[in-house]
């Protein structure tokens, strides 16, 4: 497996592997390369070689540079943010108020804001849909829960996944990753769909972070055994239980991994280029797919 950047250290048999130091519940392979201690994803902060802790950073480089040519970036290179899951916390708000929302407006908010390729079906003249101008349905639909059961799965998934995520990525990459995976699973099911199904979730968002978590243990040299059972078992899931819209869940996964392994991998001296140019392609490719379907329904 991959060995993280300037790690002082190479792979470790997973039952031995020591904890981080701030955080004694979590399991780490990379430690400090200044102090020594070992340090989990949330902790580490980008170095000249490979990574530092917290506290190493804040007590300076001790190379009289000027403080920004020492400012800590995460794994990818975002900011260090003194709030971690800002964004995860807003988008589970979002999720919530719209699900507030849909419970006090009914059907009728509903039908606003799910996603459905063209409606009604033939032989009656369609007035609604992705493919009668109202794109915003692929949006729309990220936000939108009508179950309780649905809307407990998917944010437990945020918040479980979105933290440690948003704090490797930084902000705006970790809000880029969300975006463009809901967007290609709500592409996907456009695309593969029967044009009058709804579909509506942020499950497609959801296995967008499961794929990006499973590349950033990998590139972190971690057990991957339980990111694997845990998306096993949710692909099992996806395709034994009626009423799942799989080409979502499909969809975000494999958006996910792309965007993911574009962020994590991207070399230093072109990461900028490569991170956002990956998420570039993605959104092309959402963006071809659906002016494609639309023609095909039009």
């Amino acid at each position: 497996m991959d060995q993280a950047p300037g790690s002082p250290q190479g792979p470790q048999d997973a039952s031995n592997l020591p904890r981080c130091y701030r955080h004694p519940d979590r399991e780490t392979g990379i430690s400090c390369t200044r102090c020594e201690r070992p340090i989990c994803p949330e902790c580490m902060i980008s170095a000249s070689v490979g990574f530092q802790c917290p506290e190493c950073v804040r007590e300076g480089s001790g190379t009289g540079h000027a403080p920004e040519a020492n400012q800590p970036r995460t794994i990818a290179g975002g900011s260090i943010a003194t709030d971690p899951r800002l964004i995860t916390k807003i988008l589970l708000g979002l999720n919530v108020a719209v699900f507030i929302a849909v419970l006090a407006m009914g059907d009728r908010l509903v039908n606003e804001l799910v996603l459905v390729g063209q409606w009604p079906p033939y032989p009656y003249l369609p007035e609604d849909g992705v493919a009668e101008g109202q794109w915003y349905r692929l949006v729309t639909s990220m936000f939108t829960h009508q179950e309780i059961w649905h809307i407990a799965f998917n944010m437990l998934g945020l918040w479980w996944l979105g933290g440690p995520l948003e704090a490797a990525l930084g902000r705006a990459r970790f809000l880029s990753l969300y975006v463009l995976s809901g967007l290609a699973g709500g592409a996907l099911t456009y695309v593969v769909a029967e044009p009058g199904q709804a579909s509506l979730g942020a499950s497609g968002a959801i296995f967008g972070l499961l794929g990006a978590t499973a590349v950033l243990m990998r590139r972190l040299n971690y057990d991957m055994r339980p990111v694997i059972a845990l998306l096993a078992l949710n692909m099992l899931f996806t395709f034994t239980w009626s009423g799942i819209a799989w080409e979502a869940h499909v969809g975000g996964l494999v958006a996910g991994v792309a965007i993911a392994y574009g962020m994590v991998h991207a070399p230093r001296e072109r990461r900028a280029l490569v991170q956002w140019g990956t998420c570039g392609v993605v959104l092309a490719v959402v963006l071809a797919a659906v002016v494609i379907r639309t023609a095909q329904l039009v």
